[in-house]
Order: structure tokens, then C-alpha cells, then sequence
């Protein structure tokens, strides 16, 4: 460091001398003691280590913390002591600090007041003092061997700065250098479960011992509602009256708590105290961010736990009456769901109590009207989307349910007055509300998916059908698991010009509103050929033609049977296959077995084949007619296939054609436990003639 003036220079033509420059860092405190230590080492001056290592600890801290610079340090050693410099490069004034003789109580308490590292370098060095220049400040102690022989006019060097106290007597109440080093050196255990209470209780001992203290006790409030609690406790408790030393803990919140000494007034009690608060606060702040990254990570898992949850339902109301399951009690004491209705207003949806016997005063609460009431700061929280505290006997606030920019209610969450909210669980709980606020829209969505596909599959089959003399018509139909689509599924029965009747069954390929679309457009030609008296293959090639123009990619698979009276009681049917499967004919006396020939599925070739079967049915037998949901119905890799299902009629001869229809739908449905893939349709035609 060139251009210094101090003591630096003393001794170093026949002792040992460093220099080394290191940046402001959390880590040059441990570089700048190992350069010590070395020359320390070096010189065989191995008495002054704990005095030599603790003072470069403090300056080099005090250093890098104030002034945030790059740091100079200088270490010389001769015959009988040591010398350490540190400067850094912050510009500042030369009366920043002013020291005297180490044993002038006023200055003392200056010091103590403006640094608790001066203060102990002020005790433990020989002498020390601070050197200015236009580069930045420098400040330096001196350490000598006990007993050792110092230079005349009580100076090591000509150029000691005007501002340097020699070391003239001890201070009996003034803690030893071994003393200060256990105080520094004490940590908690790494490895135990709850090392807070034992490394607190081993920091308030030590420095209770170097202070002379009767008492003392560490308190510390974690934020988590029980308040302040012992943490450490040394000697006995104070006596009435007694004027305690308490020093605060700096921690930040929820964090809080303070050092308590019952200790006699010295210059030194106060900043040891300070120096374990903030050894302690360290420590305690490390304990706060563990604490909080844990549940930080419970509280993620809770929210991941909760999103899947709502995202299974899409029921509205279960949706509804799930999030305050999911919210009582793990945070909070009540909880209540209300949604807005169609002209604005707020109804209670769902609400849960931590105590069910609170439940019914909850509801009436909740219920109560007027400008103080929790009903007007629900509809605060709704009008505002913004949160609003709940006053009164039910603690809390309210956060509004907002999902696509839609306004959908609010959730209020209470807890008791002692255990309020901590912004975690706030934020947390302001989550919880978006993501119940999109489970809720989406639960809505699929409703209102799921009414519109009902309704458009109502219109596409018939209300009722016909009753017809002699001729009994029944039908079964399932539509597929998920009753948000439409399916391409349809059946029918149309008067015929002549007095016959027509049955049609039919497939449109795939599923929604396309599918749909195709299915009411096959139903309507259909009803308009035959009812202009087309014959059945011309209005099959005429509805093939108009599915070929249409285009789409959608094809359909159909059967029509024409039936009416043949001889005696017997049924005259004309069977027209077009890619359809074949039916079955369940004979009243016994036997089943498939009937009719297949032809082309419409829409997908300029011409189609559609033989004609001409079927006799005698009373009680019997013409099933089913979509391919029937057969394709899936257990695992096996399928439910056309031999199980005529196997599955056999034994119904005889029976209604409403009993025939409803076993197959019941065969068919009972043969895997999944839902179905695709529509269930069976029609049964049967002569009903006795």
C-alpha cells in the first residue's frame, strides 16, 4: 500500500510481512486469518493467536460489510508483537471516528456505540488507531507479547498516528480473548433434529458468565399463533423491580424475539449481548428460510393435491362442495362458497366448519343482511374482484372467484382471532380460489355441453314408438361414456304410404356435432323419400347420392325393414342391408340365428348394392336390430361380438319385444365394467299376433 502512513512499518527489516489484496466477500474474514496465522506461525508469536485472529475477524467483517470494497491487508510481525492493517476504498472524511485511551470510560461508550468490533479491538489490542488517505481508510491494531519491552514514549513507530490510546490496564469486568473466541466459535449441531434450543442455551451461558449476569433468557416468536415462547433460559429469574439489558433479535417476520440479561451496567454488556443476538439472529433467520422453503414444498404439494382433485369432477355442485373440504381445517377454521346467479346475486353453494356443531350458527351468519353483515362484504369481494377482510365474529376474508375473465362468486375463509393468516397461507389460499374458480367454469362448461348433446340426441330418435295392432316395436339405447359428445347412433319407425311400417336403424360414422349433423340429414331424406312412396333401393341410391355431394369423409351404415300383414297372422318383412349388420331373427319356438345379406354403406362409392330379403315372421318371432356399439363393446382385448349376442337372444324367444330389448342392453352393458366407447342401440321388431 503505497504512500501509507502508521505503524505498519515497524519491525519489518527483521520480522515477517505480508500483503495481500482480497475482494469484499462473505470468505476474506477466513482468508485474511489464515495470512495472519501463517506469519503468526512464522515468528513464533503463537501466544497472540486468539487476540491477533479474533481482531482481523472483526475489522475484516466490519470492512467488508460497511464499506464494500476490495481490501488491503498488511501483516507485520518482529521480536515482540505483531502489527495488522486493514484498508478498504470508500472515500470518506477523517472525523468519522475519534478515539482516545483505551481506559477513558466516555470515550468507551463512544465507541461502543459505533461499532462493537472497535470496541473489542479497544480491549484486546496493545494499541491501535486508523490511518486516512485520498485512496480510503485503513485501520490497524497492534498486539505485543506479554511482559515485552516496548519502545520509549509508549509509541512502536515515529509515524503512530495522534489518535492512539496506549494500553495502560485492564478492565477486570472485560471478557478474556479465550472467552470471546468460544462465544465466536460456538454452532449448533448440524445434525439434530432441533438445535436451536441447546445452541441458544450454550450462547446466553457464555455470555451471561462474561457479563456476570444473575439471569437470562432468550424469547422467540416464530409467527405460527403461540406466541412468544422460551427458547433459552440461564440462572435464575429476575427479581421485581430489576432493570434488565434487552437486546431485540434481528430476524424477519413472522420472526421475533429478544435477548433478556439481568446484569450489572459495563461498558461491555451491552455490545456482548448485541454480538450473541445477532450470532443467534443468524442462525434463527437460517431456521426461518428452512422452515419456510419446507413449506413452501408442502404447500406446493397441497395445491398439485387440490388441482387434481377439482380437475376429476365436472359436476358443479360436487366441484362446489369440494373446495371447502379441501380448505378446513388445514387453512382455515370455516369455509363458504358462494356463487352468483343469473341477475347478480350471491348464494351460499357450500360451506364447512371445522366444528360441525358450528356449522348452523355459521349459516346463520352467512345468511344475515345489512350494511356490517358478511354477506355485504361477500358482495364487496365480488363487485371489487379484489380481497376484502371479514370483520365480526367470523374472522377472515373473502377472495373472489374469477375464471376467464368471469366473475363467479367468492370464497370466504375464517380463522380464530389467535391464529391469523400469514401471507403464505394467504397466497396459497388466493390459489386455492383461482384454481377452484376454473374447476368450477370448466364443471359448468361440460353441464352445458352435456345438456346441448342430450338435447340434440333427443331429436334425432323418436319421443315414443308407434303402437301398432299385431306389431310390437321396443328399443333400448346408451349413449357413449362420455355424455358431453353426440353419437352417430339412430333408429326409427315411419308409416309407409301403403300401410306398412318402416324400421330403420342406422350408424353415422364418428361422433359430435358433424356426426350429428349427418344423422338428422339421413333421418329427414329417409322420412321424405319413403314418405313420397319411393321404393326402399331408390331411396337408398338417392341417399347415397346426397351423402357422395356432401362430402366429409362420413359415411353410414343402414337397415330398413318394411313390414306389414302377410297371411293369417304371420308378418311379411323386406329386409335392406347397407353395410348394416345382419339382424337377428329370434324364433318363438327356439333358436336364433342371423338373417339378410349386406350391402354398401352409403356415402362412400357413386353406386350401391342393397339386396332385398324377404323374412316371414310367425307370432312371437322376433327381428333384432343393433349398432355396432353392441358388438364392439370391449372387455380388455375381447370383444362382446355377434355370436355372444345372438348366444345372448336365444334364451328370450317368447318374451315382449320391451324385455328382449332391455336384456340385450343389459348383456351388452354387463360385459365390461368401463363405460361404453360408442353407442348402444337395439331395436326389436316382433309379431305381437296371438
Amino acid at each position: 500500500m503505497s504512500g501509507e502512513v502508521g505503524p505498519a512499518t515497524a519491525g519489518a527489516q527483521d520480522g515477517a510481512v505480508r500483503r495481500v489484496r482480497l475482494p469484499a466477500d462473505r470468505r476474506t474474514p477466513a482468508a485474511a486469518r489464515a495470512v495472519v496465522r501463517s506469519v503468526l506461525t512464522e515468528s513464533h508469536l503463537d501466544e497472540l493467536a486468539n487476540e491477533a485472529l479474533l481482531l482481523t475477524t472483526e475489522l475484516t467483517t466490519n470492512a467488508v460489510e460497511h464499506a464494500r470494497t476490495e481490501l488491503d491487508i498488511e501483516v507485520v510481525a518482529d521480536e515482540i508483537g505483531l502489527t495488522v492493517t486493514v484498508s478498504d476504498f470508500a472515500p470518506g472524511s477523517g472525523d468519522e471516528l475519534t478515539v482516545g485511551d483505551r481506559n477513558d470510560s466516555a470515550e468507551i461508550n463512544e465507541v461502543s456505540v459505533r461499532g462493537r468490533g472497535l470496541l473489542l479491538v479497544d480491549h484486546f489490542a496493545s494499541r491501535w488507531g486508523t490511518t486516512y488517505l485520498p485512496t480510503g481508510k485503513g485501520v490497524w491494531f497492534r498486539l505485543d507479547r506479554p511482559g515485552a519491552d516496548l519502545p520509549a514514549g509508549g509509541s512502536i513507530s515515529d509515524s503512530t498516528p495522534a489518535n492512539v490510546g496506549p494500553r495502560t490496564s485492564t478492565d477486570g469486568s472485560a471478557p478474556s480473548a479465550s472467552a470471546m473466541s468460544e462465544l465466536m466459535q460456538t454452532a449448533p449441531d448440524l445434525y439434530g433434529d432441533d438445535p436451536l434450543p441447546d445452541f441458544a442455551t450454550s450462547l446466553l451461558n457464555r455470555v451471561a458468565e462474561m457479563v456476570g449476569a444473575a439471569g437470562g433468557t432468550i424469547r422467540l416468536d416464530r409467527g405460527d399463533g403461540q406466541g412468544r415462547q422460551v427458547l433459552a433460559r440461564f440462572g435464575r429469574p429476575p427479581r421485581p423491580g430489576s432493570e434488565l439489558l434487552r437486546v431485540p433479535l434481528t430476524v424477519h417476520r413472522p420472526y421475533a424475539g429478544e435477548l433478556e440479561l439481568d446484569a450489572a451496567p459495563s461498558a461491555y454488556a451491552q455490545p456482548l449481548a448485541v454480538l450473541t443476538a445477532e450470532r443467534l439472529s443468524l442462525h434463527l433467520e437460517n431456521d426461518r428460510l428452512r422452515r419456510a422453503d419446507v413449506r413452501r414444498q408442502v404447500w406446493l404439494t397441497f395445491l398439485a393435491e387440490a388441482s387434481e382433485l377439482l380437475a376429476q369432477s365436472l359436476d358443479v355442485d360436487l366441484t362446489m362442495a369440494l373446495v371447502p373440504q379441501l380448505v378446513v381445517p388445514r387453512l382455515g377454521q370455516w369455509c363458504a362458497v358462494h356463487t352468483t346467479d343469473e341477475w347478480g346475486r350471491l348464494r351460499l353453494a357450500a360451506a364447512s366448519h371445522a366444528d360441525e356443531s358450528m356449522l348452523p350458527q355459521l349459516h346463520k351468519v352467512l345468511a344475515e343482511t345489512g350494511p356490517d353483515s358478511v354477506q355485504a362484504r361477500l358482495r364487496e369481494a365480488s363487485r371489487s374482484a379484489a380481497q376484502i377482510p371479514l370483520g365480526g365474529p367470523m374472522e377472515g376474508f373473502a377472495v373472489p372467484l374469477i375464471a376467464r375473465g368471469q366473475r363467479l362468486g367468492t370464497l370466504a375463509v375464517g380463522r380464530h382471532q389467535r391464529h391469523r393468516h400469514d401471507p403464505d397461507e394467504v397466497a396459497v389460499l388466493e390459489d386455492v380460489a383461482r384454481r377452484a374458480a376454473l374447476a368450477i367454469e370448466n364443471a359448468r362448461i361440460h353441464a352445458e355441453r352435456r345438456r346441448v348433446a342430450q338435447t340434440l340426441q333427443q331429436s334425432l330418435l323418436p319421443p315414443v314408438l308407434p303402437l301398432v295392432d299385431g306389431i310390437g316395436f321396443a328399443a333400448e339405447y346408451v349413449p357413449t361414456g362420455d355424455d358431453a359428445e353426440v353419437g352417430g347412433d339412430f333408429y326409427d319407425v315411419v308409416p309407409l304410404p301403403d300401410g306398412r311400417w318402416l324400421v330403420v336403424i342406422g350408424d353415422v360414422s364418428g361422433k359430435g356435432v358433424q356426426a350429428a349433423a349427418v344423422t338428422g340429414l339421413v333421418r329427414d331424406v329417409i322420412r321424405v323419400l319413403v314418405g313420397d312412396g319411393k321404393p326402399l333401393p331408390e331411396a337408398l341410391a338417392r341417399l347415397n347420392e346426397t351423402l357422395v355431394e356432401r362430402g366429409g369423409g362420413r359415411y353410414c351404415t343402414l337397415a330398413l325393414a318394411a313390414v306389414g300383414p302377410g297371411e293369417g297372422d304371420r308378418l311379411d318383412v323386406s329386409l335392406h342391408l347397407a353395410g348394416h349388420d345382419r339382424p337377428v331373427l329370434l324364433a318363438a319356438a327356439g333358436g336364433a340365428g342371423f338373417v339378410g345379406t349386406g350391402g354398401t354403406a352409403l356415402g362412400l362409392l357413386d353406386t350401391i348394392t342393397s339386396p332385398t330379403a324377404e323374412i316371414t315372421l310367425a307370432p312371437g318371432d322376433s327381428l333384432i336390430f343393433y349398432t355396432d356399439g353392441v358388438t364392439e363393446r370391449r372387455r380388455g382385448r375381447e370383444l362382446f361380438g355377434t355370436d355372444r349376442l345372438r348366444d345372448a337372444a336365444a334364451p328370450l324367444a317368447g318374451y315382449s319385444a320391451d324385455v328382449v330389448a332391455a336384456r340385450l342392453r343389459a348383456a351388452a352393458i354387463n360385459f365390461s365394467v368401463e363405460p361404453p366407447r360408442d353407442d348402444i342401440a337395439v331395436l326389436v321388431l316382433r309379431n305381437d299376433a296371438t
